[in-house]
């Protein structure tokens, strides 16, 4: 990976860091299904625009009608109801603590990927789902003993880091659906196919859902940072790291999102960053170096060739 590349994978993580900054800001005036409405509608319109103007508008359309089915299937499971879970999760936590957790993504993606794709799972990577999930209940206890918020309880801070982890556990399911059943299918195809369908999918719960009280500027410009910045901007540099470097080195932002995550939260809206937190985050990623297989031995640990 030359200079340019790292300083667009750099310039990814900083933006989905960004995006957890402003589902903090934009939930509490705009509501969970309204707010992700306008980010997966707004996504939605900026990759089909950049689909029509890369390959003939009849071709786009007809390999999404013969796949409609899979990629709602997607946009469900990776668009639509993480991001509502995770939005929730905001309503309590911040927005450090939710991107620290969003790195478990990979660790579910392996575990579902072994039990339903029967992917090999050796001992490392096995170690590291383990490691990875203690470096989480560090995390939320760290939490739960040093609540942030006068609403946040022991009770409402475990219900919203539940919901942060049936997100991530939403993006692993995804992974394995995606490989399954849209293999094959060009990405920017499958990124703007599945952001429409999640788009048809919480639009109806944004008019149900849509607030009564006046929405802030502030907030509008979260919607727009999420919608743009954080989602057809990130996903067309995301794709073009694909393509350049490969998926294996492109995950890698993995390790790098939470740093922007908290970094943003401290900066922009003041949030605290204990000690419990950073150990959790650490374990966490540690883990996930593991099981991603980013390390590949421990010193003193023999590994059998055929694992390698």
């Amino acid at each position: 990976m030359n200079s340019k590349h790292l300083f667009q994978l750099l310039i990814l993580a900083a933006l989905w860091g960004a995006s957890f900054l402003f589902i903090r800001v934009g939930v509490t005036d705009f509501g969970v299904a309204p707010l992700m409405a306008l980010r997966v509608g707004i996504g939605a319109a900026f990759l089909l625009i950049v689909l029509v103007t890369r390959r003939p508008l009849r071709e786009a359309a007809a390999t999404m009608r013969a796949r409609a089915v899979p990629l709602l299937a997607v946009g469900i499971l990776n668009s639509a109801a993480p991001f509502c879970l995770f939005a929730y999760a905001e309503l309590t936590l911040s927005a450090g603590v939710t991107s620290v957790i969003n790195a478990t993504t990979p660790l579910w993606g392996a575990l579902v990927a072994f039990l339903w794709l029967k992917d090999r799972l050796n001992a490392l990577r096995s170690i590291g789902l383990v490691v990875g999930f203690i470096g989480v209940l560090m995390l939320v206890w760290d939490q739960i003993a040093t609540p942030h918020g006068a609403a946040a309880t022991p009770a409402t801070t475990a219900l919203a880091a539940a919901a942060a982890l049936g997100a991530t556990l939403l993006y692993g399911i995804a992974a394995s659906w995606t490989k399954r059943h849209l293999t094959g299918v060009d990405s920017l195809t499958v990124a703007a196919g599945t952001m429409t369908a999640a788009t048809v999918v919480l639009l109806p719960l944004a008019v149900i859902y849509w607030p009564s009280t006046p929405i802030s500027m502030r907030a509008w410009g979260a919607v727009l940072g999420l919608g743009v910045a954080c989602t057809g901007i990130a996903y067309l540099l995301f794709f073009r790291l694909i393509a350049a470097v490969g998926p294996a080195r492109t995950i890698t932002v993995t390790f790098v999102i939470p740093i922007f995550g908290i970094l943003w939260g401290a900066l922009f809206l003041g949030e605290t960053v204990s000690p419990g937190m950073l150990e959790g985050c650490a374990v966490i990623l540690a883990g996930t170096a593991l099981a991603t297989g980013v390390i590949k031995r421990l010193p003193g640990m023999h590994t059998r060739r055929a694992d390698t």
